[in-house]
Formats: C-alpha cells, structure tokens, sequence
C-alpha cells in the first residue's frame, strides 16, 4: 500500500520547512507553503542561489505571527501582514505579482542575516498567480511562490535509487519536497496522473528538473557536483536532470502522514 510518509510546508520560499502531521491543502498548496519570499529592494525574488544562508533561516508560525531566527543570531518576532498597499514583485516568468510587503524590522533582520539590501514579502491575499496555461489543469489553478507549481511530491523509493547511485547518501531535504510517499516502485510517481489521499485528489502534470539548490548541503552550506552530476546521467531530459513531480489539486482538504495514496490515473 503506497503511503503518504511525510508533510513539509516551507513559510518562506527558499528558507527552512517544516515537517507536520497534518495539513490543510489549499488551492495554492499546502496551508502557510511559501506564501512569503526574500526580494530585492526593486521586486526580484532570491533563492539559495543567490544567497545560501537562507537555508539556516528558520521561520516558525504561530497563529497570525512569524518568528525569524538563525543561528547566532537574535531572532525577530512580528505579525504577518496579508493585505494592504501592494506592491509588485517578479517571480520566474511571473512579473507584476502582487504582494505585500511586511515592513523594515523583518527587512532589516533579513539584510543583517543575508549582507545584503532585501525585503520580505507576503503573497497578496487578492491576488491570484496563475500557472503555465500548458499545465494547467483548469483556469483558476494558482500557487503563491513555490517556483511554479503548488505542490511537490517525492516518494523515498526515488531517493533510495538515487543514493544507490551516489557515494554518500543525501537527505530528502536537499529536494525541498512537500509530500513524500513510501512503498512504490521507483520513480512510479513519473508514470501517475492523478491521485487521492484522503478526500484530495491531485493532478500530477509535470517532472520538475533540478538545479544546483540541491547541490547545497542545509546545515554545512557546503556546494557539490551531487546530486545533479548523476542525476544527468540517468534522468536528463530536455529541460534538465528530473525529480520529483509537481502537482496541482483538484480540490481543497485536510491530509495526514500515514494516509494511503490511491493512484486514479
């Protein structure tokens, strides 16, 4: 029986998750998943890929407020903003998004943290991100700041073959993944096109290539040529090495660890 083993919500685009029992699957994705991102003082988004130390940000939620901390580092507590003046941040191919900015504590924090001029942001709670019209499954399919799609599955099968392969094994989290699923073959979740777990069914578009975010170790910020070096070499495609598949649901409701998957398509 294929099981959902794991949940991880990420409040923060590009900074650290979270592992939950439960979550709420919204429209956008898991409830509180990268509905914030670090952007410059002009609007473009930041990743680890511009800036490692993201990886040691640890957002934690707790009911409408949000506490930064790192390590070494004094951590910042303030409530989250939602709605307000919006202003306009750029995303991927997605320009003029609309969002809200939380203020000049959390910005200077982040600045401080990072070395460099950043602002945070809150996705604009009337605004609606639209996906790739190609992958889309209906035209009112939206995600927040993941990079472009809702959600994000992997299942440990997939990782174990990768790790057969690689010369010191890597954890789950260099893949950032939202839902991870155990007992199948590996890779089987390439070949599903939809699946329920619990009342949710999910629509599995598209494999998602990987880049050089997971050749970043989350605790050491330590760089290497894995996992994309043999990645390459057996699950390139056109668009890059694949892993992963990215997901959009169908509908909105509560999904546990330990849930069985049942694949529909």
């Amino acid at each position: 029986m294929i099981q959902l083993s794991n949940l991880t919500y990420y409040p923060i685009k590009a900074c650290r998750g979270f592992d939950v029992p439960s979550s709420r699957v919204e429209r956008m994705g898991l409830a509180d998943d990268r509905r914030m991102m670090v952007v410059t003082p002009e609007g473009e988004f930041l990743t680890q890929r511009e800036h490692p130390k993201l990886a040691l940000v640890t957002p934690t939620l707790k009911n409408n407020s949000v506490r930064l901390s790192a390590p070494n580092f004094d951590s910042l507590q303030f409530v989250i903003q939602k709605s307000g003046t919006p202003t306009s941040v750029n995303i991927w191919k997605s320009s003029g998004v609309s969002a809200i900015d939380q203020g000049d504590e959390s910005a200077q924090w982040l600045s401080s943290w990072l070395g460099a001029s950043v602002r945070l942001v809150h996705v604009d709670s009337n605004f609606k991100r639209k996906l790739n019209p190609e992958y889309a499954v209906s035209a009112d399919d939206q995600t927040g700041f993941a990079d472009g799609y809702p959600i994000l599955i992997i299942s440990e099968d997939s990782l174990r073959d990768l790790n057969s392969k690689l010369d010191s094994p890597l954890p789950m989290n260099r893949f950032r993944p939202n839902i991870v699923l155990q007992n199948c073959a590996p890779f089987a979740e390439d070949t599903w096109k939809r699946i329920r777990i619990g009342d949710v069914e999910m629509a599995l578009v598209k494999p998602c290539p990987r880049c050089v975010v997971t050749t970043i170790d989350k605790d050491t910020l330590e760089k290497n040529k894995e996992p994309l070096k043999t990645l390459n070499t057996y699950r390139k495609q056109k668009d890059g090495a694949m892993f992963g598949m990215n997901v959009i649901p169908l509908n909105e409701g509560e999904i546990k660890a330990g849930m069985s998957v049942e694949v529909l398509e």
